[in-house]
């Protein structure tokens, strides 16, 4: 029995496992011939509260995710991926990406970096890939930066 996907959820945010991530989700979608969705979630919880001192942060924030998201997928469209979607959500990455994201768009598999770029989130509360394995209801394929020896 073969199972294809069909349906796979890239998380991206900028960091060089994300890209590793990226690279992979690529070669799946083209074996599998799916939909790859991109998705970036703007951490609202990161600028909530210096927003109210520097209003242009949330501005600066959307068009870094929509400059990223545009880069992605002219990279996936150039590297043969057919059917490519882009999201950007708001709110915390470990909830939105496995509950929002997923389920929106009937995902079979996110594909996700081990590590990010929020060092500290992840050593107070918690890598946003654990919570994804934890709470996706589809398979979540979790990548680990390439060995660079």
């Amino acid at each position: 029995m073969t199972f294809e996907y069909k349906k796979v959820v890239v998380a991206v945010d900028g960091s060089e496992t994300a890209e590793v991530a990226f690279k992979k989700a690529i070669d799946i979608a083209n074996r599998n011939d799916a939909q790859l969705i991109l998705s970036h979630v703007v951490d609202t919880r990161a600028f909530s509260t210096v927003e109210a001192y520097d209003r242009s942060l949330a501005v600066r924030a959307e068009k870094y995710a929509k400059e990223l998201l545009e880069n992605y997928q002219q990279k996936a469209e150039d590297a043969g991926v057919k059917n490519v979607a882009v999201d950007i959500e708001y709110g915390s990455p470990k909830v939105k990406i496995a509950k929002d994201v997923a389920p929106k768009f009937q995902a079979d598999l996110i594909i996700c970096g081990a590590t990010g770029l929020n060092l500290m989130e992840r050593f107070f509360i918690g890598s946003v890939s654990e919570h994804i394995t934890r709470y996706a209801t589809c398979d979540v394929l979790v990548v680990r930066e390439e060995n660079k020896e």
